[in-house]
């Protein structure tokens, strides 16, 4: 069964950058994907409102592919509700 954290991640670059969802694999970075820097700002900013966190700029920085994102993005969510 698929992570849904990541299921949901490829589904928005899929949509971003009008690719195949099945294309996508945990291990393709931005750069195989044709993501420049405005593509993954924007992909942040949809990421942030999707999963209702603050990605911090030297966490985004270091995220380069569809894994590292979905770890990034699980850890967030995770302390997130650990702080409630």
């Amino acid at each position: 069964m698929p992570d849904p954290i990541e299921a949901q991640l490829v589904e928005m670059i899929a949509h971003k950058k009008k690719l195949d969802p099945a294309t996508i694999t945990p291990d393709s970075t931005f750069e195989q994907l044709g993501m420049d820097s405005l593509d993954a700002a924007d992909l942040l900013f949809t990421i942030e409102d999707a999963f209702g966190i603050l990605v911090p700029d030297e966490a985004a920085q270091s995220m380069r592919s569809v894994r590292q994102v979905t770890e990034g993005i699980r850890r967030l969510v995770a302390g997130r509700a650990g702080a409630t």
